[in-house]
C-alpha cells in the first residue's frame, strides 16, 4: 500500500512539476524599464480584477500605468487591452480604455479584446484576429512566464514588460498557487491545440483601434 501511496505522489509531482518547468524555461524574456524593451506592434496588456464600483484592482491599475510607459517612451504603436467582458456589468477592457484615453493615448491606438478569457485566449486572438505579430506583453512576473509561453505559442514574437508597481501583499500567495496550476493547463492547451472561446472577423492591428470596441 505505501508503494502505491508513493507512486501516485511522484506521478503527482510530475503532473504538477513538469509543465511549470517547460513554460518556466519556455517563458522568459522580461524587462523592468521601458527603454529595455525591444520595438514591437502592440502592447498585449492583460485584463485583471475590476472591483464592483468600477475601479481597476492594484494589478490592473499598475497594467495600465505600465502600457502608457510603454506607449508614451514609443516602444510600441498600439496598445491591444485583452480581458474579459463577458457580461455587460464587468467590463475589464473598457475600465482599461477610458483610464487610458484619459491620460492622453489617442484613441485609434487603443485597441480592446472584449474575449481574452484567460490568458491563452488573448494570445491566441492576438494573433488570429487582430493580426499582431510582435507584442510586449504587460502583467506582473508572477504571471509572466506564462504568458510569454501561450504569446509564443500563439506564434507572436513576444516580450515582457513587468507591470509589478506595488507590493500585492496577502493576495499573492494564493495567486502563486493558482499560478501554479494555471501552468498544468496552459501546457495542456498548447498540446492538444485548444481553440479560443471566440474568434470572429480579422481586426488588423495595424489599423484604427476604435473599429474593435464595440
Amino acid at each position: 500500500m505505501r508503494r502505491v501511496l508513493a507512486i501516485a505522489v511522484l506521478l503527482l509531482a510530475a503532473v504538477l512539476v513538469v509543465p511549470n518547468a517547460v513554460v518556466l524555461l519556455g517563458g522568459k524574456g522580461v524587462a523592468d524599464e521601458p527603454k529595455e524593451v525591444p520595438r514591437a506592434q502592440a502592447a498585449l496588456v492583460l485584463g485583471a480584477q475590476v472591483m464592483p464600483n468600477g475601479a481597476p484592482s492594484s494589478m490592473l491599475s499598475d497594467r495600465i500605468t505600465a502600457a502608457a510607459e510603454l506607449y508614451k517612451a514609443g516602444r510600441v504603436d498600439k496598445l491591444l487591452l485583452s480581458g474579459d467582458h463577458g457580461r455587460k456589468q464587468y467590463d475589464e477592457v473598457g475600465t482599461m480604455r477610458d483610464i487610458l484615453l484619459k491620460q492622453g493615448i489617442p484613441a485609434e491606438d487603443i485597441f480592446t479584446d472584449h474575449a481574452g478569457f484567460d490568458t491563452w485566449d488573448s494570445a491566441q486572438r492576438a494573433k488570429r484576429v487582430f493580426a499582431a505579430h510582435s507584442v510586449v506583453v504587460v502583467t506582473q512576473k508572477f504571471h509572466m512566464a506564462r504568458a510569454l509561453y501561450d504569446a509564443r505559442k500563439a506564434g507572436l514574437d513576444a516580450t515582457g514588460y513587468a507591470a509589478d508597481k506595488r507590493d500585492y501583499g496577502r493576495v499573492m500567495p494564493r495567486l502563486r498557487v493558482r499560478e501554479a496550476a494555471a501552468r498544468v493547463k496552459t501546457v495542456g492547451d498548447a498540446v492538444t491545440g485548444a481553440e479560443p472561446h471566440f474568434l470572429g472577423p480579422v481586426i488588423p492591428i495595424t489599423g484604427d483601434g476604435r473599429l474593435s470596441w464595440g
